[in-house]
């Protein structure tokens, strides 16, 4: 029993491996850049469209609306990478009906990446917005005594997302392996469900943890968090 695919080597050449989570995460980023590709290349900027501009529109109106509730007042600037997250983990776990598929989720090694991104991310955000000098002086707010605390909390938040996600993907993924060592018909069907609801859910919270981290670090000195 392996516990991810990155047990799994598919090639190896000295210190080079590819193992079969970067294959499923290639094929993952192909997918989902094709299926962009052919959603979007007849887009029409008229009053009647198809439905799946419809669907799209919907969606990215709901999505703005859901990021600048959080507290950022320009969620265009923020979109492409909270959305862009949120399909990249939302695809990954519902390519699970799949047979032979493991979501590139279950493993740490893609959680800490994506983790890390977020923890990339919030900083390049926050001094784009306030500036370096303005940026850098919150880490000693109120006092320069939470200097050390206020870093900690940077890299143990950072652990906290990679490790949420990956426990929840990979607990998922053992309790359906053993469902159907007991009854291979019934259980995998129910939990199946459950774990694309669950792999939905777990996309959405990473996101808005993401969105979260990205508004406190942007706002302004003096102004309060929403």
């Amino acid at each position: 029993m392996h516990l991810s695919g990155d047990d799994i080597i598919l090639w190896e050449y000295g210190i080079l491996k590819i193992n079969q989570t970067m294959v499923m995460t290639w094929l993952l980023m192909l997918l989902l850049s094709g299926g962009s590709g052919l959603i979007t290349r007849r887009l029409s900027p008229g009053i009647i469209v198809s439905r799946w501009q419809s669907f799209l529109e919907i969606t990215i109106t709901l999505a703005r609306q859901q990021i600048e509730e959080i507290g950022l007042r320009r969620p265009d600037r923020y979109l492409p990478y909270l959305g862009t997250l949120f399909l990249f983990i939302a695809a990954a776990n519902l390519c699970t009906i799949i047979p032979g598929y493991e979501p590139p989720t279950g493993s740490l090694s893609t959680t800490a990446a994506l983790a890390l991104s977020v923890f990339v991310a919030v900083p390049l955000f926050g001094i784009s917005e306030q500036g370096v000098k303005s940026y850098l002086r919150s880490y000693a707010e109120p006092t320069i005594i939470m200097l050390p605390f206020t870093v900690i909390s940077e890299f143990t938040r950072t652990m906290a997302l990679a490790v949420r996600l990956f426990g929840n993907m990979m607990s998922g993924v053992m309790i359906i392996g053993i469902l159907l060592t007991i009854s291979p018909f019934v259980f995998p069907v129910i939990m199946n469900i459950l774990g694309l609801l669950t792999g939905m859910v777990q996309a959405y919270i990473f996101s808005i943890l993401a969105a979260v981290y990205i508004a406190a670090a942007t706002r302004t000195r003096n102004e309060p968090i929403p």
